[in-house]
């Protein structure tokens, strides 16, 4: 496991070794030893699994009562993830950062309080997100900024993504400067 420091504070990419061969394949996902050593929590309070269709976007989503932090990854497919730095005062305050999160590719993103989270499926077949959160999901305590917001111009690779109601309603970047919550 390699535990990799990002260029926005806090957040840290996480690759797995795996190890495969023509039966598939073992990964070890979690180490209490290994994440506390590269500056990860070892204790979560809940996992969540998701499962979306191909071309669905979901985001750009954050909880900041009881502020979480969350560790991505994809168990099937393939998904673009996106963290958001909303903590005003951060040097990289309303900066992005991408990754792609694959069921192959062994890597984890660990995305701390502050950040907004979002994520697009890549693959044709659809995906099964899996994370792990340090705080329990408050509903009362969760806002979300637009996926396609001007001013954050996230790269996001699918085109004509499927958003939800909720989703496409979300607020602008410009509203959450006006009252941040991070």
């Amino acid at each position: 496991m390699n535990i990799i420091d990002l260029p926005l504070k806090g957040l840290k990419l996480v690759e797995l070794k795996v190890h495969g061969d023509s039966r598939g394949f073992f990964v070890e996902r979690f180490n209490s030893k290994l994440f506390e050593e590269g500056g990860l929590p070892t204790h979560f309070a809940q996992d969540n699994h998701s499962r979306s269709a191909p071309d669905v976007l979901r985001g750009v989503h954050f909880q900041f009562d009881p502020p979480q932090g969350k560790l991505v990854g994809c168990v099937r497919g393939s998904i673009w993830d996106v963290a958001v730095d909303l903590r005003v005062g951060s040097p990289t305050f309303g900066q992005n950062y991408s990754v792609e999160l694959s069921d192959t590719n062994g890597k984890l993103l660990w995305i701390p309080a502050g950040f907004g989270h979002g994520f697009c499926v890549t693959s044709d077949a659809g995906a099964d997100v899996y994370y792990k959160v340090d705080r329990l999901y408050n509903p009362k305590g969760e806002l979300g900024i637009n996926w396609n917001d001007p001013e954050l111009s996230i790269p996001w690779p699918v085109k004509n993504p499927a958003v939800s109601a909720r989703d496409a309603a979300l607020m602008s970047f410009a509203d959450y400067k006006k009252k941040p919550v991070f």
